[in-house]
């Protein structure tokens, strides 16, 4: 079931080719008796600037589905359509270069699109200062907090310049204040930058406070069970009584769909 965009969204998505196009697209590993089947059939479109939350039990195919849109991977069938030159990734761990300063960490991805020293250096601080790093170019990763190495990695993500950056449960290992500070900057940035999100969580909650859309998948194979609305307006907290009821009835949903495919 796939609910309409809300007005919110819908000024985003009206006229405009989605960021993000998804197709019949299913994922198979392995082959006959012995395949496993993490993907079946998932159709979704994106638009520009929207915030997608990708939510579901574990092992529905949340990651695999950004592995595919990022083009780790291919599908087993159906077609996904988004300019992969301008998309970017943020894993689970901030995955920096210990050996490197955080100025530098940030630096690679300028580096890989053939910038200038000089340039790099001035962009790289500007991303810095974006994620509320400006003082801790020279700083290395060991030396800083888990929220603070979170942050130069989306500052790494954002120097790639992308149209489109996925999460994958990136604040997942932070504690509950630090997470939400987060939240408050990536809102904040996804507002200046106008970029399409597609965030995976287990969190419900996370994901009513962050989405335009919540895209509930079903337990294995993943499929898109629900479409869920965030009507709500911005900004939002995660304490508040409106994302508690929101986050309570696709809760309920959720659990619908595990206790159905009996997990």
């Amino acid at each position: 079931m796939t609910a309409p965009l809300t007005e919110q969204t819908a000024g985003r998505a009206e006229g405009h080719t989605p960021a993000v196009r998804l197709d019949g697209v299913s994922k198979m590993y392995g082959h006959g008796a012995n395949g496993l089947l993490a993907l079946d059939g998932v159709t979704l479109d994106v638009a520009p600037g929207e915030f997608v939350c990708l939510l579901g039990a574990s092992g529905c195919g949340k990651s695999t589905l950004l592995n595919l849109v990022a083009g780790l991977d291919r599908p087993t069938t159906g077609t996904i359509d988004v300019d992969r030159d301008r998309v970017a990734m943020m894993f689970q761990e901030p995955a920096l270069f210990p050996w490197l300063t955080v100025r530098a960490n940030v630096e690679m991805a300028l580096r890989a699109k053939g910038v200038a020293k000089a340039e790099r250096r001035e962009r790289a601080a500007g991303f810095l200062d974006m994620v509320h790093l400006g003082g801790f170019g020279a700083k290395r990763p060991h030396e800083l907090s888990g929220g603070m190495r979170q942050r130069v990695a989306l500052a790494r993500a954002l120097a790639q310049d992308a149209d489109v950056l996925l999460m994958d449960e990136p604040f997942g290992a932070l504690d509950a204040m630090t997470r939400d500070l987060l939240h408050d900057e990536l809102e904040r940035i996804w507002r200046e930058r106008n970029v399409a999100v597609i965030f995976v969580t287990h969190n419900v909650r996370e994901a009513v406070r962050l989405g335009d859309r919540v895209v509930l998948l079903s337990s294995r194979p993943g499929r898109v069970a629900e479409d869920f609305p965030v009507a709500l307006p911005r900004p939002r907290r995660t304490d508040s009584a409106e994302v508690a009821e929101a986050a309570a009835r696709i809760t309920d949903r959720l659990r619908e769909e595990v206790l159905r495919h009996g997990r």
